[in-house]
């Protein structure tokens, strides 16, 4: 519910018919897509869920950018 809103993150959670975020399939996207999310019973509050990102494009490219727009919305 927490991540159904969120911009830039896709939920793709339907393990029923195989629905789940695959690193082929999120290739060249900016978005971050989660999956798999279920109760971790090992940990108090624990949650494990599945997250897969394009990580040049994600963790290069559009993070330079989303630091650049924070840095000019608060200078």
């Amino acid at each position: 519910e927490v991540l159904e809103n969120k911009e830039g993150i896709i939920l793709k959670d339907d393990v029923q018919n195989n629905q789940y975020p695959m690193p082929i399939h999120v290739e060249g996207q900016d978005a971050v897509y989660v999956g798999r999310v279920r109760r971790d019973y090992s940990l108090e509050n624990g949650l494990n869920l599945w997250v897969v990102a394009d990580n040049i494009r994600k963790g290069a490219a559009t993070n330079t950018v989303q630091i650049a727009e924070l840095l000019i919305n608060h200078i």
